[in-house]
């Protein structure tokens, strides 16, 4: 940096001179942080934009493109306190017989009310010499055998902590806990099942008398409950489940409640059963088709309406200076004018409505018939009447949430229910030609273009490092020129001091001379 002499021979501010010099230059680089500004933020709205039409494409329409997403069955019951039925595509339509003869249960050890010898109250910090019967000389063990077949040995002593016992149980696989308030242990099997079953058991005296003194002998009070399995009867086929959850032939079952049984007109006890009724889910399928229509609202509208935003000219991104001299509600209402018209006629925006648009006019022949949208009921408004950013958007017949169509006869529940399956083709059509074209735009370019992105991303990032490099690059011209400037100066200011002081010398030689 040049040594700055700032007007002290020449009276001149030197500071207020340069600046001015340099105001232009510093404009130049205004012009580059704008064009980088207004790149960033369109590069933000497409980011946006792209979400939700990558999300529309990755989801929604590459799944319509298969028939499994229309074949959704409901399901009832005739008790539903009984069990609770789901089903999935592949389950059979018609009417089946339940009985759910026993539920799941959990191996479950009611310990025996424990006490102290000293009629205190017991807490997880006593001890088993304070436990009423203890009368272990040593070391007692204890067996815990699980549903796996693993028996674990657990060893304990006068001085083995309740709370310990407790942390030992749980370590060979079992839960456990102590209820102060009941004085009792607790333990039970960490899963549901004849598998997830357990026992305690010892083998040596030491050991069958801190089972007694733990309340956990089963030949002394405590309570035990055995593990099983779910058993239900599906159309006569018995099936047997550790949890009571089942999954056979498409239904899911989830048993609540066990039927019991009745006798039979022969007088032998047989099973009392409930009926499960399954049918296409025709609801499902016009759900199904209707959240499509609401998603490809939802992209279109917010495409057309960035393409036909009002225009910005007049507006460009504030400089530091300009925002001092305006509030922040000023200066949002500001950038927000430009941010939404960023995309205004965008090309690339264009090209890709226009597509999406034109593909949902196409026409597919369905055994020998020509089929539309319109032939669902599923059609745009009139668009001499709509306003530019609505154009584009489907309205469905009959749908009560839609208050331009609403009155109208729902052709699409009709033609779901007399003919789902010309509903099912021409609507997997109508998704794989949408998905091949959007796959068109979602393509991999090198340099260019993400294969996650419909927009030159890649493209847009390296214009916008290239405005860096060259802001870079006025920003070091700026400060050498405002140097060179600077040091102009200190060389007059020099050349005045010299001046000033050479015409003092010559004053006092002319004074003395006289």
């Amino acid at each position: 940096m040049a040594l700055r002499l700032t007007g002290m021979y020449s009276g001149l501010d030197t500071d207020s001179i340069i600046s001015q010099l340099m105001k232009a230059q510093r404009t130049k680089v205004e012009a580059v942080e704008k064009k980088k500004t207004k790149l960033e933020w369109k590069v933000e709205a497409w980011n946006s934009l792209n979400s939700k039409l990558y999300s529309l494409y990755t989801g929604t329409i590459d799944n319509l493109r298969f028939t499994t997403a229309y074949a959704n069955k409901a399901t009832t019951i005739s008790d539903s306190s009984v069990a609770t039925i789901t089903a999935s595509s592949s389950a059979i339509t018609g009417t089946q017989e339940l009985a759910v003869k026993q539920l799941a249960k959990s191996g479950y050890l009611t310990g025996a009310k424990i006490s102290s010898l000293d009629n205190t109250k017991l807490t997880e910090s006593s001890t088993l010499s304070q436990l009423t019967g203890y009368t272990a000389s040593g070391t007692g063990t204890i067996q815990v055998t699980t549903g796996s077949g693993t028996t674990t040995n657990i060893e304990v002593s006068g001085d083995t902590k309740i709370s310990e016992v407790l942390t030992k149980l749980k370590a060979a696989g079992v839960g456990a806990s102590f209820d102060a308030t009941n004085q009792r242990i607790f333990v039970n099997s960490k899963a549901s099942g004849a598998e997830a079953n357990f026992t305690i058991t010892s083998t040596d005296a030491d050991g069958k008398n801190v089972l007694g003194a733990l309340g956990l002998d089963v030949d002394n009070g405590a309570v035990k409950i055995e593990g099983q399995d779910a058993k239900i009867v599906l159309n006569g086929a018995e099936f047997t489940s550790s949890s009571n959850s089942f999954s056979i032939n498409g239904l899911n079952i989830l048993a609540r409640q066990e039927t019991g049984t009745t006798t039979g007109a022969d007088g032998k006890t047989v099973d009392k059963t409930v009926t499960i009724s399954t049918e296409r889910d025709y609801q499902g399928m016009y759900d199904t088709i209707k959240n499509f229509i609401t998603q490809y609202n939802e992209i279109i509208k917010a495409m057309d309406g960035a393409y036909n935003a009002d225009s910005a000219k007049g507006y460009e991104p504030l400089t530091d200076e300009e925002k001092e001299a305006m509030t922040e509600d000023q200066i949002k209402k500001w950038e927000a004018k430009i941010k939404d018209s960023i995309l205004r006629r965008d090309d690339t925006l264009s090209s890709i409505t226009t597509m999406m648009k034109s593909t949902m006019q196409s026409v597919f022949t369905i055994n020998g018939q020509k089929y539309s949208l319109s032939s669902f009921g599923i059609d745009t408004a009139s668009y001499f009447s709509t306003d530019a950013d609505e154009k584009g958007v489907y309205h469905i017949d009959g749908n009560s949430e839609d208050s331009k169509t609403s009155s109208k006869s729902n052709k699409l529940m009709s033609a779901i229910t007399s003919d789902p399956e010309t509903v099912v083709s021409f609507f997997t059509s109508l998704a794989k030609e949408m998905y091949t074209k959007l796959g068109t735009r979602y393509k991999f370019i090198d340099g260019i273009r993400s294969s996650d992105k419909v927009y030159d991303d890649k493209l847009m990032d390296s214009q916008i490092d290239d405005y860096e490099d060259e802001i870079k690059k006025l920003e070091k011209k700026f400060t050498a020129m405002e140097d060179r400037y600077y040091s102009q100066f200190s060389a007059m200011e020099t050349a005045l001091a010299k001046l000033q002081k050479n015409s003092s010398a010559l004053a006092g030689l002319l004074g003395s001379s006289s």
